[in-house]
């Protein structure tokens, strides 16, 4: 693709909005606690509306926007269900995990793993999660976000990689969690808006618009794609919202910590809701787009086709050919905050992870806030520095298949684990160690017999059913060792106790602020959708 011109008017459009992130990070740094709690937790006084954007923010950047677009431009429409099917994930999250976390008063996901079973299970979590965040996460989001960037400049992107990383450090390692979150309110509005608008300036350019694009290839405007699909099966996509979604949502550090910094379960769970409503209109920004490019390129013949492995530069290409000067840079500089977000997260997750549950459990058990912060500044910005150093190697996988797989066969062990705590009181310390453990062994092992078997078999397939054995492992070793102690179990055994307590909050609320009415709402909008293009 040949290098295009970015007017005076794109660039200071970049340079502003990306420092005004970065300045809205810094004054976030000033004003919070120099406290262990505030700089990890924010203190736990997140409104509802900085933890759906946050939300959103944090799982938003370029392995979606470049990944996924590059995907639906290979796959088509169904790709979109990686961004509309969150439904049914929220519901068991907001169900069984946010009143546990938030009625316990639970810091971190291995913390949980210590109270209910015991110190080995927390270990484990921390050191799979914090290699899988510097090896799975950090990489493809770098390097998606400095590809393009590369692709669109022509600079050399070593380079591009080191600035996008040390910008994003330069508030997110001095401020916490309460800067991170402050910058994610603000790039999830320059994304959305940005990308919303890019969307329909692109399909402006296609003669007939989408009833045009739908007629020519009407077999790609499809959410239903058949358990046979190596893209996204819809049967798939079912059994992971038992999964590897779930443990994405819930049981993910960089995750779930939007909503540990809640001021109630109230706002935990409208924070949720209003994720939701924001992933209605995600896919206009992060996939949609390559259902255009398509169009123009192998419909209208308009250029050279992307198929069948150049998909992920079709966000580039479309870049160079739909927008006009101005709107490239507002796209850019939404580009720029989505990638700088997911970073800030995971480097301030690997920071709270290590510096709490590594460093203080196992190195310095008397390490005071102080210590624990600049413990956690170091070990974040150790992390980004790993980071930038593997990101090439994601060129040779794909961006949107190296991240899926590897988040899908990390999370099996954990979710697997995890739900049989909160669901059956006989689960035990032992049956626990032997799910992480063996659930591990069990998903290489899977995948190794499909390999010599030459079984091609969708990832999510080989997530359930590896969830399945590992769940099985569980039930079985905790039968045959003794019963854990109630008071272990009891406050994190699930209880329909949970659901009338927070029912009766809400019934003292009006009707405009009820969790159930803007639940009803967001449910009612997704059943449109997929009765729309099932």
């Amino acid at each position: 693709m040949e290098k295009f011109h970015l007017s005076l008017v794109d660039v200071l459009i970049i340079v502003v909005e990306t420092l005004a992130v970065v300045a809205i990070g810094l004054v976030a740094a000033k004003k919070i606690k120099r406290t262990a709690a505030g700089y990890f937790l924010a203190a736990g006084n997140m409104p509802w509306y900085l933890i759906g954007a946050a939300f959103v923010a944090t799982s938003v950047s370029s392995e979606q926007i470049v990944g996924t677009m590059g995907a639906t431009y290979k796959g088509g429409l169904a790709i979109a269900n990686w961004e509309w099917w969150a439904l049914p994930t929220y519901l068991l999250m907001m169900v069984f995990f946010i009143p546990m976390y938030l009625r316990n008063k639970i810091t971190t996901v291995p913390e949980l793993l210590n109270r209910r079973f015991g110190p080995i299970c927390g270990a484990i979590y921390s050191i799979v999660i914090l290699i899988g965040y510097i090896f799975v996460f950090l990489p493809p989001v770098i390097y998606g976000g400095s590809v393009t960037i590369s692709e669109l400049t022509g600079w050399n992107i070593q380079y591009v990689m080191a600035g996008i990383v040390v910008l994003t450090a330069s508030y997110t390692l001095l401020g916490g969690l309460s800067s991170v979150m402050w910058t994610d309110a603000i790039q999830c509005l320059l994304m959305i808006a940005g990308g919303v608008l890019f969307f329909f300036v692109a399909l402006n350019k296609i003669p007939g618009g989408w009833g045009a694009m739908m007629e020519a290839s009407p077999g790609r405007f499809h959410l239903y794609m058949p358990p046979s699909s190596q893209e996204a099966p819809f049967a798939g996509l079912i059994l992971a919202s038992f999964g590897v979604f779930l443990f994405y949502q819930s049981s993910n550090q960089v995750m779930i910590q939007r909503v540990l910094s809640a001021r109630s379960t109230w706002d935990g769970m409208m924070g949720i809701i209003f994720s939701g409503f924001i992933n209605l209109v995600r896919p206009l920004v992060t996939c949609l787009l390559g259902l255009i490019v398509y169009h123009w390129l192998d419909v209208m013949k308009q250029g050279p086709s992307l198929l069948p492995d150049q998909q992920d530069k079709a966000f580039p290409v479309a870049l160079e050919l739909f927008a006009p000067s101005g709107l490239k840079g507002v796209i850019l500089a939404g580009f720029f905050a989505a990638v700088m977000s997911s970073i800030s997260a995971l480097a301030n997750s690997i920071a709270t992870i290590f510096s709490l549950d590594v460093y203080k459990r196992f190195w310095r058990k008397r390490a005071g806030d102080r210590e624990l912060i600049i413990t956690g500044q170091l070990s974040g910005g150790m992390a980004l520095l790993i980071g930038v150093m593997i990101a090439p190697l994601v060129a040779d996988v794909g961006l949107f298949k190296y991240f899926q797989t590897g988040v899908t066969y990390m999370a099996t062990p954990f979710i697997a684990v995890l739900l049989m705590g909160l669901l059956w009181r006989r689960t035990t310390y032992a049956g626990a160690i032997a799910g992480l453990v063996g659930g591990v062994l069990i998903q290489l092992g899977l995948a190794l017999l499909l390999y010599a078997l030459n079984i091609k078999m969708n990832w999510l397939y080989e997530g359930a059913i590896a969830e399945a054995l590992t769940m099985l492992l569980i039930m079985a070793v905790s039968l045959l060792t003794p019963a854990p102690p109630e008071t272990q179990v009891t406050p994190f055994l699930w209880k329909l106790a949970w659901l009338r307590s927070l029912n009766e909050e809400d019934k003292s609320r009006p009707w405009f602020r009820k969790i159930k009415f803007w639940l009803l709402v967001y449910a009612l909008a997704w059943c449109y959708i997929y009765w729309r293009f099932w």
